[in-house]
């Protein structure tokens, strides 16, 4: 098929070859942003204004999409009148004066490890906005919008995980940003973990373009498929495949540039990369075969604590930011708890997240990896403390707690403290940009390194302050 001897026949099959290779290199991952464009150089940082001195490789982002209660979870008030405190009792924890709730005994026994913030506010309680602020430091241009579930937009800010893409690029020519799965709602119920997806914003690039989209692990990640882009089609084996790429590659240098600095050429090349069979052992990291039975049974069987497995072997792997997105992980509607609260807490989500991230902190702990990898459990928001009369939590911004561990936490210690009903809180405030800030830090750096937009205007990545109390 590569033989060019037989003239002006041959060019034509050739031609028609090299059109049939783009439409069967589009099934493998050219519809994968994240893989198409190439990469400008790492901008140098900017003097340090905050004192960088963060060592963290990676940062794994447990992000409870809907809104975990912080009254059912790390901040439970049993003092509190029976329609706030809800039916949980708190239990003691390693921490001396440190209570959680009692469906969380495993986090109980490792409060040694990590930091609590139980003063998390903002004064907004709609979730799209929300989920956009707290995972890129910026507002959208209507806060205030319940229901503004545009997709994402080429303006928007990015995602903490493509700035850290940018400027702490991946090591073994992995991405620099895996999302578990990508943000999105559900718009549709067809059964467990089989929902049509709406992207949301704020779990993009948005514009520091389409080379720092997430590589989206949408499928579950005990399957081989969960990875689509990065699968053959059933027609095309890896032999053809690479006969496809030889093809391309004799067609080097006729091929049109894009823009000034992106070329099909490296768009070719960073796809086959993570599909040629010289990558086999690199995408290893993706499969958790390799995990004994015994640590895959701790993570637990469900698709989160199997997502957390994932995101263990992608840090040590070097990936710098493995994004946890909590949608599509349960039976029940997430943490979006309006309706049977406790419930849903009790049966599935608390001891889900007890099982899954316990795992994750006490696996870290043991291969040694933990300083250098920072855990960050979150939602976009809090629940009501007054319990509705669906026996369900509503969205509140006002105060909510949020987990941080490894990567140059201390911990072992609270940060603030909420008032008697878990409403606002009571000391040391703390804004979600401060989270976001407090993850540059950690991650070397800094706040206030600048970034551009499709326009040419320089941006802080974080408007937020470093905590330092918890370094």
């Amino acid at each position: 098929m590569l033989t060019l001897a037989n003239g002006q026949a041959t060019l034509l099959c050739e031609r028609r070859e090299f059109l049939r290779a783009g439409s069967g290199m589009a099934a493998v991952g050219f519809s994968l942003p994240s893989l198409l464009w190439p990469r400008p150089a790492a901008a140098k940082p900017a003097a340090a204004r905050d004192q960088v001195a963060g060592g963290a490789k990676s940062c794994i982002l447990v992000y409870l999409l809907g809104g975990p209660p912080q009254l059912d979870t790390f901040d439970l008030k049993p003092g509190a009148p029976a329609e706030i405190r809800g039916p949980f009792q708190p239990i003691s924890t390693t921490v001396p004066g440190v209570e959680i709730c009692e469906l969380l005994p495993l986090l109980a026994q490792m409060a040694g490890s990590y930091v609590l913030v139980r003063s998390v506010s903002h004064r907004n309680s709609n979730h799209t906005p929300m989920i956009y602020y707290t995972l890129t430091g910026r507002q959208t241009a209507q806060p205030e919008r319940d229901n503004d579930v545009r997709p994402p937009q080429p303006g928007d800010f990015p995602h903490l995980g493509a700035v850290l893409s940018k400027f702490k690029p991946s090591a073994a020519s992995l991405p620099g940003y895996v999302a578990v799965p990508e943000l999105a709602i559900r718009s549709s119920i067809a059964g467990p973990y089989k929902r049509a997806r709406t992207p949301l914003r704020g779990g993009g690039p948005g514009f520091l373009g389409a080379g720092y989209a997430p590589l989206a692990v949408q499928g579950d990640p005990r399957q081989p498929e969960a990875i689509p882009a990065l699968t053959l089609p059933p027609n095309v084996t890896l032999e053809r495949f690479e006969r496809r790429a030889t093809l391309l590659s004799l067609l080097d240098g006729r091929v049109p540039r894009v823009t000034e600095t992106q070329t099909l050429h490296d768009v070719r090349s960073q796809a086959l990369l993570l599909t040629g069979s010289s990558n086999r052992d690199r995408l290893r990291v993706f499969s958790l075969d390799e995990e004994s039975p015994e640590v895959r049974e701790r993570y637990g069987p469900h698709r989160f604590g199997q997502s957390l497995l994932l995101a263990r072997r992608l840090a040590e792997a070097g990936v710098p930011m493995i994004a946890i997105h909590f949608n599509e992980m349960t039976v029940c509607d997430g943490w979006d708890t309006h309706s049977q609260n406790f419930q849903a807490c009790r049966e599935e989500l608390l001891p889900m997240l007890d099982q899954a991230l316990s795992a994750l902190l006490e696996d870290l702990h043991a291969r040694g990896t933990l300083d250098e990898t920072l855990i960050v459990c979150m939602g976009e928001f809090g629940r009501t403390p007054k319990i509705n009369a669906n026996a369900g939590r509503d969205h509140w911004g006002e105060c909510s707690s949020v987990l941080l561990a490894g990567g140059g936490i201390r911990g072992g210690q609270v940060l603030g403290s909420s008032d008697g009903h878990a409403a606002w809180p009571a000391s040391h405030p703390v804004d979600p940009v401060d989270i976001q800030a407090t993850i540059y830090h950690c991650m070397g750096l800094d706040p206030h390194l600048a970034i551009h937009d499709r326009a040419q205007r320089p941006w802080e990545i974080s408007t937020g302050k470093v905590l330092r109390e918890l370094l």
